[in-house]
């Protein structure tokens, strides 16, 4: 499987540093508030790219980070060092603890992370649970040199690394990495490009929380935690990292160096994967703007995690994609169709023996399929295999399993909605009126049809006609 890798700026074959084997890391979320619809973004690309090296054999060690502490406003200003805790201004903000308003959102993103069929990690592992060995990583850091001490904290020391021959920032698409402009520079930082692995607590007052360290009472830097749990979980070097691109400037950059500056080794990631942004109506999403959607912001007009999964789809993962409520109701409605001609075609199918020619038509199917997958995770050009399976002259139980078959790696739960589908079977009163409505129909009686279907409809049914064929299908 080939996949663009940032680090080279180049598409490389996946080659696994334990042969048939892959470790893989996703950033997560900062669980002061509800994930977005862009943020889902990230998370689904990362659950296709596990679904597809599992359907190509190999086995993957995965895991993703939960982040509830030490993520300070000040990144979205250009500096992650400044600026307060998130958790602490969304406790002041709810009037709950810090702890309570991560463990409501983790909670609510689990919820989440479910609805969408992800493939789930083998560890979700929380920043606040591995203090003790950020703690020790800092230790390891500061004894060999690349790190100092400053009054709001402790910083690891960029010229340092780079004196001792390694090289700072080659995965950031900034040109150069800096301070933001603004936010003010701190004076007593060695260098403009420095960061914090550890931040002091406040003299005057107490945090939420907080921890005792060699350095004195305060928390970790935001970046210190991926790096810590990473190496915990699949070693000092390991295979695949996955995140937004906003992460690619700085947040990634430092995982690198601190990480490497620890262990001497290097690459600490073989192929760093950046999902592309998530626009809204053809501009930027943002909670100021209003437009930074929530699941529950879809579930509120009638859609789902299965319709935004499959309007991802749609869109290569390093490309940027329009969200619209017109696009999302044609990903639902595809997706709908979808799942119903898979009805018909369970029902009144059986397997035959398959001549030769359709038997090459199906491996051909197969082979695109996988060429899609494996040529940098091209989701649109595999849903367009999906499609043409649909409308080709295969059996329809072929047809069945294949589709079901490449749902493995689509991860659209198929056989989920079938039997939904067939728990929704409308009664038998409105299959006989559908009935009546054909009849009508084929004797041309369209006014008298067309009132069947008004009586259908105010049952909380639609009909829905695709060629020569008519469903009944409930309304939202």
């Amino acid at each position: 499987m080939k996949i663009y890798n940032s680090l080279s700026r180049q598409i490389e074959e996946i080659v696994p540093i334990k042969e048939g084997r892959v470790g893989m890391y996703t950033c997560g979320p900062t669980v002061y508030s509800t994930v977005t619809i862009g943020n889902w973004r990230t998370y689904v690309l990362a659950d296709w790219l596990v679904r597809a090296l599992q359907y190509l054999g190999l086995e993957v060690s995965y895991v993703m980070n939960i982040t509830d502490v030490g993520h300070l406003t000040g990144d979205n200003l250009g500096d992650a060092d400044t600026g307060e805790d998130r958790l602490e201004k969304a406790a002041k903000r709810e009037r709950k603890t810090a702890w309570q308003v991560a463990q409501a959102y983790t909670d609510e993103f689990l919820e989440g992370f479910a609805e969408f069929n992800l493939s789930k990690p083998m560890v979700f592992c929380k920043a606040t649970d591995h203090i003790k060995e950020q703690i020790e990583l800092i230790k390891k850091i500061e004894e060999k040199g690349f790190a100092y001490r400053i009054s709001d904290g402790v910083y690891f020391d960029v010229k340092a690394f780079e004196a001792a021959g390694s090289k700072y920032g080659e995965l950031s698409n900034l040109t150069e990495i800096k301070e933001g402009a603004r936010v003010e520079a701190n004076p007593e930082k060695r260098d403009k490009r420095d960061f914090a692995l550890w931040k002091f607590s406040p003299k005057n007052g107490k945090r939420d929380m907080e921890w005792e360290s060699p350095w004195g009472v305060g928390f970790p830097g935001w970046h210190i935690e991926c790096s810590a749990m990473g190496m915990k979980y699949l070693g000092e070097q390991f295979d695949i990292h996955v995140g937004g691109e906003d992460l690619r400037s700085t947040h990634h950059p430092n995982e690198i160096a601190q990480s490497e500056a620890s262990t001497g080794k290097g690459p600490f990631v073989k192929y760093w994967v950046h999902g592309a942004f998530l626009l809204v109506d053809g501009g930027r999403m943002g909670k100021s703007l209003g437009n930074a959607y929530s699941l529950n912001d879809l579930r509120e007009k009638g859609f789902g995690a299965m319709d935004l999964k499959y309007f991802y789809l749609s869109g290569h993962y390093r490309k940027q994609l329009n969200f619209t409520w017109e696009a999302l109701k044609a990903a639902s409605e595809a997706r709908g169709k979808l799942v119903r001609m898979l009805s018909g075609y369970k029902k009144g199918s059986e397997r035959t023996n398959l001549r030769e020619d359709k038997l090459k038509k199906i491996n051909d199917y197969r082979e695109r399929f996988l060429q899609a997958i494996g040529d940098d995770l091209n989701m649109p050009e595999a849903l367009a295999v999906v499609w043409e399976v649909v409308k080709s002259n295969v059996a329809d139980y072929d047809k069945y399993d294949l589709i079901l078959d490449f749902d493995e790696v689509l991860g659209l739960d198929l056989r989920k909605s079938l039997e939904r589908l067939s728990e929704e079977q409308a009664p038998e009163e409105l299959i006989k009126m559908l009935e009546e409505r054909n009849r009508l129909r084929e004797e041309k009686k369209w006014e008298e049809a067309d009132e069947v279907r008004e009586r259908i409809e105010k049952q909380g049914w639609k009909v829905e006609d695709d060629g020569e064929e008519s469903r009944l299908v409930r309304r939202r």
